[in-house]
């Protein structure tokens, strides 16, 4: 039996942990809800460039140059652990979509996480693009998405995917897959399980809902889809880095709330035992004292 000393200690020890951890919850929660905001905001626009990438591509269909090019995967994990699954989850996917791929690739990682991974694994990741997980900022995304697109014109790079981690709800986050260059896509935005335009579901398709005659188009429609398939292409990879960012802040006010209840279940434990034992002590104590007066 742990001893009152040992009780107590235990006891301090996880008010402590209790207090962090709760503070961790708060500081995830507030995260999440920044990270909500930006994704609501982005929305709007990217609904209202879709419509209109939808409408100008009708009848056409945009291929980059074909290849035996290179492939490209894009991983976004987090920079730190205390989040559940969420890092472990991602790069079993990552492992599949690696052997999935085959022929020559490269990862480029988006997360200390995932470029932790690939090292230990010996493959250590190509670029890592870590601070970005920190601070999704629109202007770097564009700049790496302008650079991928290139590579891919000039034919060293033949397929770019993208792995992170989708948000679906505060309780929910899917690891999903996703072209990203190289694989025909549809444009017209489809609807996630909230009902809600999916930023996933774009790039490099022929749209079916419109009739090419419908529309005067000035300039040409070629022009137009040069102007706005990069934008599409810049969205999408900033997108896919507040999604990711949303999604663990979810998972990590997730598992703090796990690990708070846990603790104030263990500290409600420790404190029964620690009153029982004293309890016992002074017992003790005072049948000590009345058989010395006995006596």
């Amino acid at each position: 039996m742990s001893t009152l000393r040992e009780v107590k200690d235990r006891i301090a020890s996880v008010r402590g942990t209790l207090k962090i951890t709760s503070a961790m919850k708060l500081v995830a929660s507030s995260k999440l809800r920044k990270a909500q905001r930006a994704i609501e905001a982005l929305r709007p626009y990217e609904e209202a460039l879709l419509k209109i990438l939808s409408e100008v591509a009708s009848g056409s269909v945009c291929k980059g140059k074909t290849g035996e090019g290179k492939t490209v995967i894009l991983a976004f994990s987090s920079n730190s652990s205390m989040c559940g699954a969420f890092n472990n989850n991602l790069i079993k996917k990552l492992k599949d979509a690696i052997e999935d791929a085959g022929g020559p690739l490269e990862v480029w990682a988006f997360g200390k996480k995932v470029a932790e991974a690939m090292k230990k694994a010996g493959s250590p990741a190509a670029r890592d693009y870590s601070h970005l997980m920190a601070q999704p900022e629109f202007n770097p995304a564009a700049a790496i998405s302008a650079e991928l697109r290139q590579f891919f014109d000039d034919g060293a790079v033949s397929r770019v995917l993208l792995v992170y981690n989708h948000f679906v709800s505060t309780s929910r986050q899917e690891v999903v897959v996703e072209p990203f260059l190289g694989e025909e896509r549809s444009f017209a935005p489809a609807q996630d399980d909230r009902g809600a335009p999916d930023p996933t579901s774009v790039i490099l398709s022929e749209a079916k809902n419109l009739s090419s005659e419908e529309y005067i188009l000035e300039p040409s429609r070629e022009e137009l889809m040069e102007t706005l398939l990069p934008q599409v292409l810049d969205l999408k990879l900033y997108g896919a880095l507040l999604d990711s960012a949303a999604a663990e802040h979810a998972a990590r006010m997730i598992a703090m709330q796990a690990a708070t209840d846990n603790a104030e279940s263990l500290l409600a434990e420790l404190t029964l035992e620690y009153n029982k034992g004293r309890q016992q002590k002074i017992t003790a104590e005072i049948l000590d004292l009345v058989g010395g007066a006995a006596r």
